[in-house]
């Protein structure tokens, strides 16, 4: 008899950690911009290895993840359009950048490569606002004294959904175009002249890569992993750039997160010979009093772990990781905003 009783209560130990175990899996959940999944995905594959905690990420554009998290239906929000102080207050939030990527002009053009057609922003939003209609319009010659241009219509593609990548891209073409300024504007979502929509950077590469004549704008991953062909642009300082780790760097190098309220920086049409004109970063929504404080601090401890490891996979993906000083200035304002209920921090760094 003591013998049956002393298995069940071994039985009942094992299942009793056994539950525990598992109980301490936490997965955290996210929604938001579409110009980071490429690289969240990878960060949440590694992470789910070494810690058993999952994270699932809607990659459903930076408009659909500022609604959701404002909603709180998300651990987290992802937005490629920063949110200004005045809004993160209202809506009890704090943001963070977590990484840097280039926004590219994508084109579907026989017998044009990577990086052979040069265009200027003054070009490029003449093309948007549907002035220049055709590849071998005058503007685009006088560019690209050398290039066969076909005598083909273009085809527009923009992004139909609220999104980051288009707030970046047309506050670009606001400040190059005083045309484009006044007529359309910048925000995540814009009334497009012309053209034809797509939803998300997904989207607009797939209609891109089946159009000929086409030519869309995506942050450049997806470029590169839908093998697009990208074009070269004429950045602020008169020079002739392509989309390159450098270039992105030399950009975002102009920077002044230490100065910027909630983190809130543009980085297009920044000065500097080497810069990429259509360089962003991605941004980081958290409330800073989460309903789930166990999902916030794992979310957090996501985060903090992408930042100490996740840079060579952002490298690989022709992401741009953040400096040493400003992930220190982060991390600092994740003790200062995000709090339990007790008004305990909820980051463990």
């Amino acid at each position: 008899m003591l013998s049956k009783v002393l298995h069940r209560v071994a039985l009942a130990t094992t299942l009793a950690v056994a539950t525990a175990g598992a109980a301490f899996a936490i997965d955290i959940s996210g929604a938001g911009a579409t110009f980071p999944y490429p690289i969240y995905a990878k960060w949440a594959d590694s992470y789910k290895k070494e810690t058993g905690n999952g994270l699932n990420y809607q990659s459903i554009g930076s408009g659909g993840g500022i609604k959701q998290i404002k909603a709180r239906t998300v651990t987290f929000g992802a937005s490629d359009q920063p949110l200004k102080a005045e809004d993160l207050e209202a809506a009890g939030l704090t943001q963070w950048p977590q990484v840097i990527g280039g926004i590219v002009p994508v084109v579907n053009l026989d017998g044009v490569a990577s990086g052979e057609l040069v265009l200027d922003g003054k070009t490029l939003a003449s093309i948007f606002l549907g002035e220049i209609k055709s590849w071998d319009d005058a503007a685009i010659k006088k560019l690209n004294p050398k290039a066969k241009l076909p005598a083909a219509a273009i085809a527009v593609v923009h992004r139909s959904d609220g999104s980051g990548t288009t707030f970046n891209f047309t506050n670009y073409l606001s400040k190059v175009s005083a045309d484009w300024k006044s007529k359309v504007g910048e925000n995540a979502s814009v009334e497009w002249p012309v053209g034809i929509g797509a939803k998300g950077n997904e989207g607009v590469a797939n209609n891109v890569a089946n159009t000929k004549g086409a030519v869309g704008y995506v942050e450049y991953a997806y470029a590169k992993q839908n093998k697009l062909t990208y074009t070269k642009l004429v950045n602020k300082d008169g020079k002739t750039v392509a989309p390159t780790t450098p270039t992105f760097q030399a950009a975002a190098s102009n920077a002044d997160w230490a100065n910027a309220p909630g983190f809130y920086q543009i980085l297009t049409d920044q000065p500097g010979a080497q810069s990429w004109p259509i360089t962003a970063a991605t941004f980081i929504l958290l409330p800073k009093a989460p309903q789930d404080t166990a999902a916030a601090a794992e979310a957090l401890k996501f985060f903090g772990w992408a930042f100490a490891k996740g840079a060579k996979a952002a490298e690989e993906l022709d992401y741009i990781p953040l400096p040493a000083n400003v992930v220190a200035l982060i991390k600092k304002s994740w003790t200062a905003n995000v709090k339990d209920a007790s008004g305990k921090p909820l980051a463990s760094n």
